[in-house]
């Protein structure tokens, strides 16, 4: 836990958020951990077959107050699943989306940026055990060679897996400066066009958002789930390099809930 939080501190996470320790007991000695999106009891199942007793998720399993904890919902039921077979479980949100070399970093080193930092408009400082760190929403980079934005486009396609990507009208003009928030980043809108970018990458935005950017602004949705999937991979850099004797695995239990038909 505190190799991830240095990489991660948690008073990087936004004021809404419950990143941390959600469920066991720190003293517990690891057997090995299981490095997931989401946390459902298909997950714990998985966690407790291979072994780990730990798992480390992107998504916060316990978001909200839990009022109680009987078998009302999937969330109560992981819960107890997971304190009757001794697996701890944690979550790194909204400061792994935050951190410098974080989700954002991570999706655009598969998109092939280079010259990647926070967006301008959305880089902060702040001072954890005397060190500034910097910290932000968002991040832009630039492509090695301008491309079309149908072909930037099917690369997202390729690159992140997804079954189809949500864009608006296809830009006139070639993409190569691109902006990128994991998960709901319509927020970022704004500050995409002002840094300058021709695309912005996001998991998820709503249907009015889409309006008024067209020949501004490339805008790609490509999933929320398929947007963070490789968060798994930060988490197992991470251990793998600050705790080599601990055995990791990605989670192989799929918990997007979104089908494409």
């Amino acid at each position: 836990m505190d190799a991830l939080e240095r990489f991660a501190p948690l008073p990087l996470q936004e004021s809404y958020d419950n990143a941390g320790l959600q469920v066991g007991l720190t003293e517990a000695e690891i057997s090995g951990a299981l490095l997931c999106l989401d946390v459902t009891e298909a997950v714990v199942d998985e966690a407790i077959r291979r072994g780990c007793n730990l798992i480390v998720a992107h998504h916060p399993l316990i978001f909200r107050k839990l009022a109680h904890v009987s078998d009302g919902n999937y969330v109560e039921r992981a819960v107890i699943k997971a304190i009757k077979n001794d697996v701890v479980i944690m979550a790194m949100h909204t400061n792994m989306d935050n951190a410098q070399d974080g989700v954002n970093f991570r999706m655009a080193a598969k998109m092939g940026l280079s010259d990647v930092d926070f967006l301008p408009s959305q880089r902060r400082q702040m001072t954890l055990s005397g060190e500034e760190v910097a910290y932000g929403s968002g991040v832009v980079g630039t492509l090695a060679q301008p491309m079309e934005a149908r072909a930037f486009i099917m690369m997202l396609k390729e690159r992140f897996g997804v079954a189809s990507v949500r864009a608006n009208e296809l830009l006139q003009r070639p993409i190569q400066r691109v902006a990128i928030c994991g998960g709901s980043g319509a927020f970022l809108l704004g500050d995409a066009r002002q840094a300058g970018a021709d695309a912005f990458v996001t998991g998820e935005m709503g249907y009015h958002e889409f309006f008024g950017h067209e020949q501004q602004l490339q805008i790609c949705v490509i999933g929320h789930y398929e947007s963070e999937q490789f968060t798994t991979e930060i988490f197992r850099d991470i251990i793998s390099r600050e705790c080599p004797g601990v055995p990791t695995c990605i989670a192989e239990t799929n918990t997007n809930p979104i089908v494409y038909i």
